[in-house]
């Protein structure tokens, strides 16, 4: 039975699908469950990467339109005490430009039941900040890196900070933020070649590395599916060099196919969102800086936390409203059909 049939009012108006369920869970018309939270600290980063920034940057969002720190630790605490969200993934832009970073982490830790916590960032600042966010309570985290190559890597993301981003992972490794995952995009004619190199440059680090497909989350708008390295590519390329098995054991909604290197117990993942898509099993909700709830990282409609906050409403009036984006949430991202467009914000503005 709904709250509606039982004669309770709607959040502030809107009024609720009697066909949904009468749980407090992130639910949705496919019966999927979203208990994996990604929340966007900020939509700046300290580096311009060709394939997600113009490099002067973009429009930055306005601070007095960002969530303040309690506000974010009120969000987290509504999503894992009254929505059933497990999991939270720090990310941005580049979430260690966030000054109160380890207070927010601190507060993540804090609550009960307590969530796994993870983070993704560039690395460029994580050697600095790794032994704080560990003695906050962050769990591990996710470095992205798409090349071994300091000239390769400068000219990708138009800083000179490679050695940064290394000395980042391992001090990450050091404060035991493990696994360290790297996650890489390949890009036809800039980095193909390195699928095989960066392999192993995890394997010997005790590093586990994840391909991702290039997905349409440029600001300019210019993804060309012809440039994107699959993953078929990917695999084609890694048994050049190495023995692939399926991992055993279910996948669930996790991201990532799983593919055990040699005989284990080492893996590799590729994230195949475009050729493979995985949107049937999806777990995921998505936050952004500015108090915005997406269902999907490709919607094209975002519902708005940060009023409600603001305005007065009460934990479960957000949490309603929450419930309420769940449901509506869409059977896939419909990269691969016709009249598909990509969401207006870029991958900065709405986190990884």
């Amino acid at each position: 039975m709904t709250a509606v049939e039982l004669g309770l009012p709607g959040v502030r108006g809107t009024a609720v699908d009697p066909a949904r369920p009468d749980s407090p869970l992130l639910t949705d018309r496919f019966g999927r469950v979203a208990t994996d939270l990604r929340v966007s600290l900020t939509d700046r980063c300290n580096l311009r990467c060709t394939y997600c920034m113009p490099a002067e940057g973009l429009d930055w969002l306005p601070k007095p339109e960002v969530l303040t720190d309690e506000e974010l630790a009120r969000l987290i605490g509504i999503a894992v005490t009254r929505l059933g969200v497990t999991d939270i993934r720090f990310t941005g832009g580049e979430p260690l430009l966030r000054p109160g970073l380890v207070d927010v982490v601190a507060a993540t830790a804090a609550l009960a039941p307590r969530p796994r916590i993870s983070m993704t960032t560039n690395g460029v600042s994580l050697a600095r900040h790794a032994p704080a966010l560990a003695a906050a309570g962050l769990d591990r985290v996710n470095v992205s890196l798409d090349t071994l190559d300091p000239i390769r890597f400068r000219t990708l993301t138009r800083r000179d900070r490679l050695g940064d981003v290394f000395d980042g992972m391992a001090a990450a490794r050091a404060a035991g933020l493990t696994p360290v995952k790297v996650n890489s995009v390949l890009m036809r004619g800039v980095n193909e070649d390195e699928a095989v190199p960066l392999l192993r440059f995890c394997l010997e680090r005790g590093y586990q590395l994840r391909f991702i497909e290039q997905m349409p989350l440029d600001p300019q708008h210019g993804w060309d599916r012809g440039d994107m390295v699959t993953a078929a590519e990917i695999l084609a390329a890694l048994r050049s060099a190495f023995e692939l098995t399926p991992e055993p054991g279910e996948r669930g909604g996790a991201p990532a196919e799983r593919w055990l290197v040699d005989g284990g117990p080492a893996v590799v993942g590729v994230i195949a969102s475009v050729t493979r898509p995985f949107c049937a099993a999806c777990d995921r909700t998505r936050l952004t800086a500015d108090g915005q709830v997406r269902n999907c990282l490709f919607s094209r409609t975002e519902t708005d936390l940060r009023a409600l906050l603001r305005g007065g409403a009460s934990d479960e009036e957000i949490a309603e409203r929450w419930r309420g984006n769940a449901w509506a949430k869409a059977a896939g991202h419909g990269i691969n059909e016709a009249g598909f467009h990509q969401p207006d914000r870029p991958m900065s503005a709405i986190g990884g």
